[in-house]
Formats: structure tokens, sequence, C-alpha cells
């Protein structure tokens, strides 16, 4: 089979590479750029708890080291404290951390990964498809034609895939524009993110508005002021005016010292490719999406595209087109951002309209904070990962059925598991590498060796279950999974989203279960032949 080929260097694309070689399929990256980042701490990412975990996992690296744990979240109106958010309690902290940082790990794991090839200086102009494969042709010093089973363009919002394949973008240019600063300086925060909303110093201008401060490591804070609608110019006068003033209200007096070490202007687009797949092309991250108002975070949601297709590509590439299953990435992923840019469109307006009477209804003001935290801290409409419920690979009509505190669609949580060969782990360790996993929830096996209830009760009855599935599965056994009785038997996509739970051993159910999550029976036909440039 030839490689998938992958569009863009960034770190949706990056990602997905991985994703794909951990999964033992090959890809080649196609690098417009030198292979080389600069160096933005304006530039940043925040990753919540999900999105951190699939990044060590596929880099072998912790990324909490590479970036800040917010210790809170506080939200004031002019003098007034109206929100506090303590991670210490709440022990679900985002992770923020420099794009760039989050870049050169995945370009270090890459590095030492045989099954995957980044060519860089190469830059897409063709693309064609035939039942068997993709072939793409590439202009530059390095200029060729490649041979693709399958290809994914993410390579931004200006996607030459996508205006290749001819699918439209529909959406709205310059939603929010924002000034950005990245400083080291000493705020009285310590290590809580703070948003701001009508300092008591500022009653006009572009930073009357809404301003935010995120720490990130080594004492570094990306500060980002609302810019008011329009195309005004952020000269480096009035950043930096805006700088010391801020600061200066921050700490009720003087400007204290700070060093200034990057500024920008973040301009935030709200757009949704009409597909996601045309044929053998597929579109993830900013190539099939823009989004980012009111605090949300369009590089969190992309790492989710790269996560839900990978495993979906590796099963097509290993045992042939799955049909329902390659066109569920467009069912599931496009929904959930499609809900995600509705809910920020229906937002926007309340928060952003001022004056009227929205500005002396009771409530308003804690209502519209209430708005802007949850897409700031990835929770409610704006910000919460979303579920697969109605997605069509979830089961319908099973006799067996239960409920536990994870709703069918939705991620599983990351409890403690004994693995096949007697070892503890944990469950989303586990994730990624092309299996469903199976897990028996059976209190008490934690403090037996593996040897002496491997062979007890229903563990022979649930393995030979569990062999007989249509797709390759690992049998994990946990003491315990919220909202589980024992005997609970839980079926766990690939990507860590709950298939369903069942009460006990019933292999008709798992079975139908497992077969609807993969999308039915693989077609078969000819694999293509060749791999690599031509």
């Amino acid at each position: 089979m030839d490689p998938v080929i992958i569009v863009g260097a960034g770190p949706v694309g990056l990602t997905l590479a991985l994703a794909l070689a951990r999964q033992e399929v090959p890809s080649v990256v196609l690098d417009e750029g030198p292979g080389k980042d600069e160096p933005r701490l304006a530039r940043t990412a925040v990753l919540h708890e999900d999105t951190a975990a699939l990044m060590s996992r596929l880099t072998g690296v912790p990324v909490t080291g590479l970036g800040a744990h917010w210790a809170g979240w506080r939200s004031m109106r002019r003098k007034q404290v109206m929100r506090e958010v303590d991670f210490e309690e709440t022990g679900d902290a985002p992770l923020h951390l420099a794009q760039h940082v989050l870049t050169n790990a995945l370009r270090t794991a890459l590095a030492e990964e045989r099954l995957v090839k980044i060519v860089t200086d190469s830059r897409l102009d063709t693309v064609e498809q035939e039942p068997s494969g993709v072939t793409a042709h590439t202009r530059g010093p390095k200029g060729t034609w490649w041979r693709g089973s399958y290809l994914v363009g993410c390579d931004g919002p200006r996607s030459t895939v996508r205006k290749l394949e001819d699918i439209r973008f529909p959406g709205r240019t310059a939603v929010e524009r924002h000034a950005v600063a990245a400083l080291r300086t000493e705020l009285p925060f310590e290590d809580w993110a703070l948003l701001h909303r009508t300092p008591p110093w500022r009653t006009s201008g572009p930073s009357a508005g809404e301003i935010s401060a995120r720490p990130l490591p080594d004492g570094v804070w990306r500060l980002d002021w609302l810019l008011p609608p329009g195309k005004d110019l952020v000269t480096p006068e009035l950043l930096v005016t805006r700088v010391r003033e801020t600061l200066a209200g921050w700490t009720g007096g003087s400007t204290p010292p700070y060093e200034l070490l990057d500024t920008g202007v973040h301009t935030v687009h709200h757009r949704l490719a009409r597909r996601w797949r045309a044929g053998r092309v597929f579109l993830a991250g900013d190539s099939a999406h823009c989004l980012g108002a009111l605090g949300t975070q369009g590089l969190d949601e992309s790492l989710r595209d790269a996560d839900n297709l990978a495993w979906k590509l590796a099963l097509a590439w290993h045992h042939g087109p799955h049909e329902a299953l390659l066109d569920s990435y467009q069912a599931e992923r496009r929904a959930i951002v499609s809900a995600r840019l509705r809910a920020a469109d229906q937002a926007l307006p309340l928060v952003r309209g001022g004056g009227g009477l929205r500005s002396v209804v009771p409530g308003s003001a804690r209502g519209h904070d209430a708005l802007l935290t949850d897409g700031h801290l990835g929770r409610g409409p704006l910000g919460a990962p979303g579920s697969y419920a109605h997605s069509p690979l979830a089961p319908r009509h099973l006799e067996g059925e239960v409920l536990v505190d994870t709703p069918p669609g939705a991620s599983v949580t990351d409890v403690r598991v004994t693995a096949e060969d007697g070892s503890f782990v944990r469950l989303h360790e586990r994730l990624g590498r092309g299996a469903l996993l199976v897990v028996l929830v059976a209190p008490g096996t934690g403090v037996w060796e593996r040897k002496h209830w491997v062979t007890a009760g229903i563990m022979p009855r649930l393995a030979a279950a569990v062999t007989a599935l249509p797709h390759s599965a690992e049998l994990l056994v946990a003491e315990e999974y919220p909202g589980a009785a024992p005997h609970t038997v839980l079926l766990v996509r690939p990507d860590g989203y709950l298939v369903t739970a069942l009460s006990g051993v019933r292999p008709a159910d798992l079975y139908s279960a497992a077969e609807t999550a993969l999308g039915g029976p693989p077609a078969r036909t000819e694999a293509g032949t060749g791999a690599g440039p031509r």
C-alpha cells in the first residue's frame, strides 16, 4: 500500500503523521517551509486534559513540562471579581504553551520515526484521484510527483488542498481582533489566568472592553486586548502604551519592570468547510474550520480532528476501504465544530453587543462572564469536548446496554487497568494503537495476581467473545469505573470514546456494537501499488 500524503507540517499534520505511525501506517508530510518554526511567544495554544494527554502519548514526553498549568482562573469586571476557579481543587487545569514548542516536540518525535518522511520546501500544486489512490505534485527545489493511498490537507485556512478540490469555505471574516504581547514580568496573580472586562483605568479605546492575561513558563505572560471592530492599525507605540497602562493598572501604581518579547495581532475568523472528505482526500484543522471567538481554542479542536481521523485511515489502510467508517470522520467532527461555531455566533451579540437594555438587565454581566469562562476553560456549549452519541458509528437498541457515568459517545475516564501481561497501566495509555478496548469492571482483581483470576468466573467467556470480534481488541480489567456495577463490560474506540457499556458478558451485543463502531464490514478492493515519489 502507498503511504498517506499529509499536506502541511504544522501541529495538526505532524500529529496525524505520528498517530498513523503508531498504528504502522507510513506517511509523507509535504512541508511548504524549511522544516523549522520561528519562535513566537505571542502565538500560543491552550490544551485541555484530553488533548494534552494525546500529545504526551504521541511524543513520548510529558507535554506538561513544556508549558504552564494555570493554578486558577479569575474573571473581573471593573474592580469586582466575578468568578474564580481553583484548579488545585477541580484538577482539570488547562495547559498553556507556545505553539512552536509543541511543534518542536512533535518534530523531535518524528525524527526517530521510520514510517514518516518529511519533505521540506515542497508546495502542492496538483492533486489527482483514481479508485486505487491519489497522485500529488509539488513544486520547488524538490518538486516531484508523489503517490499515496489517501491525502489529508492540514495546510491551514488558505488550504491549497481545499481549493484544488473546489470545496467551499463559507463563514465570517474578522469576527474578533486582539492585540497580543508576550512579556516577562511579575504580576500579582502569580500563576492564575485573568480575564478583565471594562478595567477601571480605561473608558475608551482598544483596551477598554476586555484584557486577558495567561501565564507561560519562566515568568512569561501572554496579554490580549480585544480591539474594536474595524481595521485600525495597531502600531508599536500604541501597543507599548497599552502594556504600560495595563501593568500599572493591575499593580496599582507605576509600571513594574517588564521585558517585551513578542507582539502581534490575532484575528479570529469563523469558517466551516462544506465537505471534509472528497473521495480519498480529507481536510483537518484550519483547512476544515476556523474558530476562536470568546476564548475558544481552535488548535485544541484541530488536534481532535487528527485523533479521530488517524484510526479510521489506519483501519482502511490495513484492511481495505471502509467507506462508512471514513465518512464518519466528517459526520462526527463537522457536527461538533458546527455546534461550537453556532454557539459562539449566538453568544457573540449578547457578550459583545453592549449598551441598550442588556447593560441594565440584572445578572447580565454574570451571564456574559459565564459564557466567556466556558470558552476559555473548555466548558459548556462553547468549549466542552463534543460527544459522538449521534454518530453513524453509535450502536442502537442493545438489550444488555447499561448506563455508567460516561455517556455513550463521550471520552472515557482514565482509570487504572490491568493489561493482558499483568501490568498495571492507565486506560488512556492503551489508546491510539488501532485496537478496540474491552474493559471488564471486576472489583478485587487488583489485589490478586493475574494468573489467579484470568481463568476464573466470567473471564474465559469474555476472552472468547473478545477473540471473536470483527477487529483486533485488547482485554483490560479495572477495579472500578465511575458509575459502573461489577461485571460491567465497556467497549471503547481506539480514540478513547465509549461505544457502549454492557451488563456482563453478552457476545452478540458486543459483536454487534463493535461492528457498528467500525462502520460495518469493509468492502474488498485491490490495493494500490508502489510508494513514494515517482
